[in-house]
């Protein structure tokens, strides 16, 4: 006699008899999605490269201009091994690159970051409300002051330095601090307001305004003030009305977002400070000269490679030409304050809104190469 089996254990028999049998498809399957698979440009974009140098180069010419002329300033990319004249670079190069170089198409295209408010106040160190007590008054006050007493003496008047005027809508001074951090931070820079000294470079006890050769003009008490006032203004945020623009030709640039007027303080040139003959061979084309000393062993340069602020990202310009001196519209002036050498940007005449600023890089040196700036 068959042994019993409930319904249950009778379904689970029959299905344990058919697992041998083909199974039977009642729906088709669900289709598995296609996998992605990168583009050969993409992967070549991300490709480690090596450079393989060639036997002749007399047959390379310019892939903008295909001229082959001027061969001591075709620059040969180390990835695509095309060549580029200098001045044919959009933006242009102004010294030939030391160690490896590439285009702009193999280096791939400007990534603009995007800040919020708050990454603003944190990438700038914004204070609020602890400048109070070191708010200086403004200069234009300084007029109201009583005179000293003593002899009457007729001398040559002389120009003050003017403080900055921000502008008054927060939301357009945010977009101000913005251009500047997408700059920064695709440069791969940290924001700096003042001159830095690494301990791998020159201390700050080298920086003594003392050690310049023929002396250096020491800054006014007066425009002391004014330069107090205006690194309060942008300790609390209040910036110069100033905005980073990228031209293709020319790079990062700085145009004004408001009128400035004749003698108005720009901005401090600011940066790593470092010896002169530890830069000799650094392709760096942003260096200032802060100490031209009487002993070329004490001269010192700010290096904004990796440290800096606005002043890093006006334009020079092209001052073997009538038209490129025509231009300038702000000047780098050196100062001793407190003892030690400081470089400033002033505006030399009134600058309108929207008005690119341009200033002679070779204001105390004619060393730097501008005769291909446009």
């Amino acid at each position: 006699m068959a042994p019993a089996t409930s319904a249950a254990a009778a379904q689970r028999l029959v299905g344990f008899s058919r697992r041998t049998q083909a199974p039977r498809h009642s729906s088709p399957p669900a289709s598995q999605p296609q996998k992605k698979y990168k583009s050969l440009t993409e992967i070549l974009a991300k490709a480690r490269f090596a450079v393989v140098e060639r036997e002749d180069y007399s047959d390379v010419v310019c892939k903008q201009c295909g001229s082959g002329e001027q061969q001591d300033e075709l620059l040969l990319c180390d990835k695509c091994d095309k060549a580029f004249h200098m001045k044919c670079l959009r933006p242009i190069v102004a010294r030939i690159p030391i160690g490896s170089w590439l285009c702009t198409k193999c280096s791939g295209e400007r990534r603009i970051r995007r800040f919020s408010q708050k990454k603003i106040i944190d990438f700038f160190g914004i204070q609020k409300g602890t400048d109070a007590k070191h708010k200086c008054s403004d200069p234009q006050d300084v007029k109201k002051r009583k005179r000293r007493s003593g002899l009457l003496v007729l001398q040559k008047k002389r120009r003050r330095l003017l403080p900055f005027i921000p502008t008054e809508d927060a939301v357009q001074r945010l977009k101000q601090l913005c251009s500047l951090a997408s700059a920064l931070t695709t440069l791969h820079m940290e924001f700096r307001d003042d001159l830095t000294y690494s301990p791998t470079m020159a201390p700050r006890a080298a920086n003594q305004a003392e050690f310049e050769n023929g002396g250096m003009q020491v800054l006014p008490r007066e425009d002391k003030e004014t330069l107090e006032y205006c690194k309060a203004m942008c300790r609390r945020g209040e910036c110069p009305p100033l905005l980073v623009v990228f031209d293709s030709c020319e790079g990062y640039t700085v145009e004004a977002d408001g009128p400035i007027k004749d003698m108005t303080f720009l901005a401090e040139y600011v940066g790593d400070v470092d010896y002169l003959k530890s830069r000799e061979h650094d392709d760096c084309d942003s260096m200032m000269t802060l100490l031209l000393a009487t002993d070329s062993s004490q001269s010192l340069v700010i290096c904004p490679d990796k440290r800096g602020n606005i002043a890093r990202f006006i334009s020079g310009i092209n001052n073997h030409t009538q038209e490129g001196r025509k231009k300038q519209n702000c000047k780098c002036v050196r100062y001793s304050v407190d003892g030690e050498c400081r470089v400033f940007l002033v505006a030399t005449r009134d600058i309108s809104k929207g008005e690119r600023l341009y200033y002679d890089y070779n204001g105390y040196e004619h060393e730097y190469p501008t005769h291909h700036f446009i």
